[in-house]
């Protein structure tokens, strides 16, 4: 088992878990109640762990660190991190790539336009 490791989160990250706690209004359908904000709390803890290879049930806050830095024991392997951090990298070029490549267009248009 891998020790405590801290983990930082998205602002859109922390924006669902703080969503996922908000009350849910309470109208039972054929016999049924919503799930509660804890159960949803939890479910976006356990979507947030599987994505980023924490156990969700082992998150505590780090205190001084703002409400995005967390520690959490690691559920992955060491490989699967690797290739997990590879992919991340790859996905976060590729979008830098394309906003590059718009700022480009952009910057072209505005040059034929500056020289007629």
């Amino acid at each position: 088992m891998y020790p405590r490791t801290e983990y930082e989160m998205s602002e859109e990250d922390l924006g669902k878990i703080i969503d996922a706690c908000k009350p849910v209004p309470m109208i039972i359908v054929g016999g049924y109640a919503p799930t509660s904000p804890q159960q949803n709390a939890n479910a976006a803890w356990a979507e947030l762990g599987k994505r980023m290879g924490f156990d969700s049930d082992t998150v505590r806050p780090v205190d001084g660190k703002g409400t995005r830095v967390f520690t959490a024991i690691p559920s992955e392997t060491e490989q699967q991190r690797v290739d997990r951090m590879v992919r991340e990298t790859k996905e976060r070029d590729a979008k830098e790539v394309e906003s590059i490549k718009v700022e480009i267009e952009r910057l072209s248009a505005r040059l034929i336009e500056l020289h007629g």
